[in-house]
């Protein structure tokens, strides 16, 4: 029985499974998306979220103990200076799993793993639209509305924008 048994040991031994991490946490650092098995990009997901987390304290304490997890300073200074400040309002999730299929060799499900602050085209989606839930008493169903995030402008900008032009236009067309 495997009661408690939190860890997905991805059929490695303990150092094995501690350099897999380390170096795909370092890939998915420097080239912002990789992909990889559903199972081990899982696994990645609870080791690389906690070292985005500690990135956003800059110190030097946070660093040292960021490098001990990646082995690669080129990735540590990368999480410091570039994710770090993109993440810095984000309370957690900084990470995305999107699955793209099964591997024609062994049929494992296969996913790509991504920073969620680094994909513009998904982000100016989840923009554009967003979902809300409202629940009605115990029995109703859950329903959501989709709410247009209104344009940047304000309406009494564009009526004022409008007004001026038409003032401009009725000055060039009158007769002197």
């Amino acid at each position: 029985m495997r009661h408690a048994k939190r860890i997905n040991h991805l059929g490695r031994t303990n150092s094995h499974r501690a350099a897999l991490m380390s170096n795909m946490a370092s890939s998915l650092i420097k080239h912002k998306r990789i992909t990889t098995t559903l199972a081990k990009a899982k696994a990645l997901r609870q080791y690389v979220e906690p070292l985005i987390t500690r990135s956003k304290n800059d110190s030097t304490h946070s660093r040292r103990m960021v490098f001990s997890f990646l082995q690669d300073k080129v990735a540590v200074t990368e999480l410091f200076r570039e994710i770090s400040r993109k993440v810095v309002s984000r309370p957690g999730g900084y990470t995305r799993i999107l699955k793209t299929g099964f591997r024609q060799g062994d049929n494992a499900e296969m996913c790509i793993m991504e920073l969620v602050d680094y994909n513009e085209n998904y982000t100016a989606k989840e923009t554009a639209k967003k979902t809300t839930r409202t629940r009605r008493g115990s029995g109703a169903k859950k329903t959501t509305t989709e709410k247009v995030v209104e344009e940047q402008t304000p309406i009494a900008q564009v009526v004022e924008e409008q007004t001026n032009n038409a003032v401009e236009e009725q000055v060039e067309n009158t007769p002197e």
